[in-house]
């Protein structure tokens, strides 16, 4: 079963880091892989190029650990949408459970993502966090919440895409807005995100104010 955990990773933190790897242990996911896009189609653009996005990312993890980076939206042209990407995972892995993580704001806003209908047709989808739904979504999301939703992680693993299961995790108070803040402010985001991925930033002179 595969873990799909797609973002600008702009920077690369503990937030993004450490609620993947929780929800990798907690559902028994065989790979979590990270897919650094683009051009996301629903917020303004990275504030670092995707390669040097990419760079950050490698420097925080190692494929064959407990992630592997997908390079695929880095290659390909226009917006990011995770449509195209499942589209083609599922293409790759035939019917093998596909699982895309996503976090509460994420899915909050689903109902605006091109083709977010059809992407339970391609993967079941894992919230971090349970929420408390009443009166923060739609109706639309709130009916198929109330269609799609497993009980227990197990059940993904009796068919390949379809169903909602929220997953509670670590909740840090990190992100990369924040980093970024930081930077420009002439702060150290040390201990928000690896010391391997910092070295880097402060060596390149990301995010640093004009």
């Amino acid at each position: 079963m595969i873990g799909i955990y797609g973002g600008t990773f702009d920077p690369v933190h503990y937030g993004h880091l450490r609620t993947a790897f929780e929800v990798k242990e907690s559902v028994l996911l065989d790979e979590v892989w990270l897919v650094p896009c683009r051009q996301p189609p629903h917020r303004s653009a990275p504030e670092i190029t995707a390669e040097d996005r990419l760079s950050l990312l490698r420097a925080a993890v190692h494929d064959g650990g407990d992630f592997r980076i997908d390079t695929r939206e880095l290659e390909r042209e226009g917006p990011s949408y995770m449509f195209d990407t499942l589209s083609a995972i599922r293409t790759q892995i035939g019917a093998r459970p596909l699982c895309l993580i996503l976090g509460m704001d994420a899915f909050l806003e689903l109902p605006g993502w091109y083709r977010w209908r059809e992407l339970l047709d391609l993967a079941h989808i894992i919230v971090m966090q349970r929420p408390a739904l009443d009166g923060q979504c739609s109706a639309e999301l709130l009916a198929i919440v109330g269609e799609r939703a497993a009980a227990e992680p197990e059940a993904l693993r009796h068919c390949p895409a379809g169903l909602l299961f929220f997953q509670p995790v670590t909740q840090l108070d990190i992100s990369g807005t924040r980093i970024r803040r930081l930077l420009k402010e002439g702060k150290s985001p040390r201990y928000l995100l690896p010391d391997d991925v910092l070295d880097i930033i402060l060596a390149e002179g990301f995010y640093r104010s004009s």
